[in-house]
């Protein structure tokens, strides 16, 4: 873990399998109370121009329980959001804090801050890519499973940013991945080839159109919204499309027997996901919420030099 002390995590490409093993397990070390970093006097600013519930939350307790502080950076009550430059906010930051995550809309940002400032910048969220997210998510898988190696993950819906990093990290740990989408949906193709190349051999990357194809005998099932934040005027008109990739009872009747189910939330019960399935006993979407914390502790320690 020491290699990742100062590092930036902008994109799972960022890391090697190797580093994403040791984030998951020192999440899991975490959790469980066997290991206890800390960061005394740490500070972690919080950069979100889009809207958060459980990334700002998970990030916050995970900084306090690292024995850090946080400071929330309003984009509307700072100069960010008067426009001042990436380069100039970047430099100033870099004075204050040991660590800044940014949720916003353009990968360029979160690369532009990266590029300009020195201390270690965590994509808590792009248009392009949300890695602790993924974290989150195959620590959940691990804990059902005990391994993510040579599991199958299955992702229906929109080929968004949650979609474009659980392919990314699926090829990191070794486990299949397929992601069934509308004609018009898919995952951007250059994450495909990324991911395929991260692969090396020991897993499958699969993009399809066919859901039931995606879902036969897949151990983990996997939703997001079917409209992202900024396209919730394309909402109405998306239901027609996505209806057939729905998570309901019969979805989940062609998967694995133990599949379990998971999402990024908030969730929109009736259209990508059903209630029946969400609150059912092979939903673990309510560990994967808590998990959110535990891997950022981990990936917070790591950077900051305390694991």
């Amino acid at each position: 873990m020491a290699a990742l002390k100062g590092r930036s995590l902008l994109s799972l490409a960022d890391l090697t399998t190797d580093e994403m093993l040791h984030l998951l397990n020192t999440a899991a070390r975490i959790k469980s109370g066997e290991i206890n970093p800390q960061c005394p006097q740490k500070i972690l600013g919080l950069v979100f121009k889009k809207a958060s519930t459980r990334t700002r939350v998970s990030f916050t307790a995970a900084m306090y329980k690292l024995g850090g502080q946080v400071i929330d950076l309003n984009a509307n009550l700072t100069q960010i959001g008067r426009g001042e430059p990436t380069a100039d906010t970047a430099r100033v930051l870099d004075r204050y804090l040991d660590v800044l995550a940014i949720r916003t809309y353009a990968q360029s940002e979160v690369e532009d801050f990266a590029h300009h400032g020195n201390i270690p910048i965590i994509n808590a969220l792009t248009d392009l890519e949300h890695p602790c997210q993924i974290l989150a998510d195959l620590l959940t898988v691990q804990e059902a499973f005990g391994s993510c190696k040579g599991l199958t993950m299955t992702y229906l819906g929109d080929g968004n940013n949650v979609a474009h990093s659980l392919i990314l990290g699926c090829a990191l740990v070794g486990m299949n991945v397929r992601i069934a989408t509308p004609e018009g949906y898919e995952p951007d193709s250059d994450i495909v080839k990324k991911a395929e190349a991260l692969a090396q051999g020991r897993s499958e990357v699969v993009v399809t159109h066919d859901a039931k194809a995606a879902v036969s005998g897949a151990h983990t099932l996997y939703t997001d919204v079917w409209a992202s934040m900024g396209q919730e005027e394309l909402a109405e008109k998306r239901i027609p499309i996505f209806e057939p990739y729905q998570i309901n009872a019969a979805t989940l009747a062609i998967a694995d027997p133990q599949a379990i189910v998971l999402h990024c939330l908030p969730a929109h019960r009736g259209e990508e996901i059903t209630a029946e399935v969400m609150e059912g006993a092979q939903s673990r979407i309510w560990d994967e919420v808590e998990n959110r914390m535990h891997a950022q502790q981990a990936l917070l320690a790591a950077v900051l030099g305390a694991v």
